[in-house]
């Protein structure tokens, strides 16, 4: 079937990168003679015909710019069965011939169940900071937020390091620990916390205050850095730093980065990662591909059938896990 006009949205949490991705589209449908469309706000924007039309001039200066212009959101109508044949409807009312959707496992769950009522291809680009979706080495909008976070980390150091401090630093990642993994090893922090390796909180704990001991008895590393996934400890960061602080009588404060990982301009990383996604979604379009994520694995771009991202789990690469357990046994 020919694809003359192609459809794209950005769903559920924004990414550094996206932007980028979206150009990516669009200059490759302008180089096939392919018409775009962008839905904008999510699902929301595909229940609501809310729709502009891309061309180069809207979006030929947009590969520096985080957030997205189509904007984003989740939709809890799309979910059911009426939502999923209102899109199908309004999706065929304009003629288009398939839909793209920039997004996290969330989205592409929305893909799957659009396809129980949509004939037509749909596929999905990996776009989400927490980089745990399966089939793909990196998700777009990974390395900008590691970026963020260890430039926030290492400013944190230099005023733990003033006043001898412990700081329990939690980083986004929802149920995943990439964010908290390879910001902690960036950064040179001195424990991670993921929920990937969570024991129970009372073992942590003693882990914790173990490698506190020899920074007690050592004398040579006047802070401490603790980075944890958000959600992680039962009952909040601030119950561990109140432990923490009961059992050793050191000086302990809590930084919550927050969305501020979502944000800012997407480093070179993400933008070739998002164009070169952008770019094959097309292609494979083109190619007859539907039901599928475009994704890279070893630099290489792949196909994986959504369904695979939902019922497989990515794993945190265990020789990191081990570097940082080596580099930071001593304390």
């Amino acid at each position: 079937m020919p694809v003359n006009k192609i459809a794209v949205l950005t769903s559920g949490g924004d990414a550094p990168g996206m932007n980028a991705c979206i150009r990516a589209i669009c200059l490759a449908c302008e180089h096939e003679g392919i018409e775009v469309i962008g839905y904008t706000h999510g699902y929301n924007g595909l229940l609501r015909q809310d729709w502009r039309t891309l061309e180069r001039a809207d979006v030929y200066n947009l590969i520096q710019r985080g957030g997205t212009i189509l904007y984003s959101a989740r939709c809890d109508k799309f979910k059911t069965k009426e939502g999923a044949e209102l899109a199908a409807k309004n999706l065929d009312e304009l003629n288009v011939d398939a839909l793209i959707v920039i997004g996290g496992n969330g989205s592409f769950m929305g893909l799957e169940h659009l396809q129980t009522v949509w004939d037509k291809p749909v596929v999905g680009i990996p776009g989400t900071i927490d980089n745990d979706i399966s089939g793909t080495d990196f998700t777009i909008g990974f390395h900008t937020a590691i970026q963020t976070a260890v430039e926030s980390i290492d400013k944190v150091r230099d005023t733990a390091e003033a006043f001898e401090r412990i700081f329990l630093v939690e980083v986004m990642g929802r149920e995943a620990g990439f964010i908290a993994l390879d910001s902690a090893i960036s950064s040179g922090s001195d424990h991670v916390l993921v929920p990937e390796l969570f024991t129970s909180a009372a073992e942590e704990l003693v882990k914790i205050l173990d490698k506190l001991e020899v920074r007690r008895k050592n004398k040579t590393n006047p802070s401490h850095i603790i980075i944890i996934t958000e959600n992680l400890w039962p009952g909040g960061l601030q119950v561990l730093a109140d432990s923490l602080a009961s059992e050793t009588g050191f000086d302990l404060r809590v930084l919550t980065l927050g969305h501020v990982q979502r944000g800012g301009s997407p480093v070179s990383k993400d933008r070739m990662l998002a164009t070169r996604l952008g770019a094959f979604a097309v292609e494979s379009l083109l190619n007859g591909a539907r039901g599928v994520m475009v994704g890279e694995t070893h630099t290489k771009p792949v196909l994986v059938p959504l369904e695979q991202t939902r019922t497989t789990t990515k794993n945190l690469n265990r020789y990191s896990v081990e570097i940082l357990d080596r580099i930071t046994r001593l304390g």
